[in-house]
């Protein structure tokens, strides 16, 4: 069954128990969804508006790039459990002969690269949902204003959630070149999206309380 056919109280019931699925990958990719999907209702609401008529192409892209990053990081909260399934069960492979020891390690490096994918996937979405939130703050209906400033805070915890989730896995991957690649992008999308994230929650703020 898929996680997104769950109700958000089951979804949330599974999360909190001991079941390996949802973690933490699948919780950020949800919440950045959710992000997003604050975002488009700002730009939905807008739409049409006579004030904010000389936006509204503009609105309407920004809205068609925030519904494909929804379906994009609905899909990744079912791909994150997908890539932990292998990943639990080579932790579990057997180590008492040289050949199991190397078959094992052999296992977890490319079950770990693997598992590394998906959160930089979430990573990524989430920059990308960061910059249209920038621009939704500064042209969207100020009746809304406050859910762009709510969305935004979603799309950074789930880039910040993300980040964590790359990280675990880049701790016991011994490529180092694939590691060192890894971890120049996630920082840089760390660093260029909560800079981006802080400054339009900040705008947000600026716009309800002058």
């Amino acid at each position: 069954m898929s996680m997104l056919d769950k109700s958000c109280k089951d979804f949330n019931t599974v999360l909190a128990s001991k079941e390996p699925v949802p973690g933490g990958g699948g919780a950020a990719a949800m919440g950045g969804a959710i992000g997003m999907a604050l975002s488009n209702m700002v730009g939905n609401l807008t739409v049409g508006k006579k004030k904010y008529a000389d936006v509204e192409g503009e609105v309407k892209e920004l809205i068609a790039k925030g519904s494909v990053i929804i379906k994009e990081l609905e899909a990744l909260v079912d791909k994150d459990a997908e890539v932990f399934e292998p990943l639990s069960k080579a932790y579990g492979l057997p180590k008492n002969t040289p050949e199991e020891i190397e078959y094992k390690a052999k296992t977890m490096e490319e079950c770990c690269i693997t598992a590394c994918s998906v959160p930089m996937e979430i990573m990524r979405k989430a920059y990308a949902g960061i910059k249209i939130h920038e621009r939704m703050g500064q042209i969207g209906t100020m009746i809304a204003i406050s859910d762009v400033g709510c969305g935004v805070a979603f799309m950074k915890a789930a880039l910040l959630s993300g980040s964590l989730n790359v990280i675990i896995n880049l701790n016991t991957i011994k490529n180092q070149d694939f590691v060192k690649k890894t971890r120049e992008e996630m920082n840089q999308l760390l660093a260029d999206g909560t800079k981006i994230a802080d400054a339009t929650f900040n705008l947000v703020l600026s716009k309800l309380t002058k």
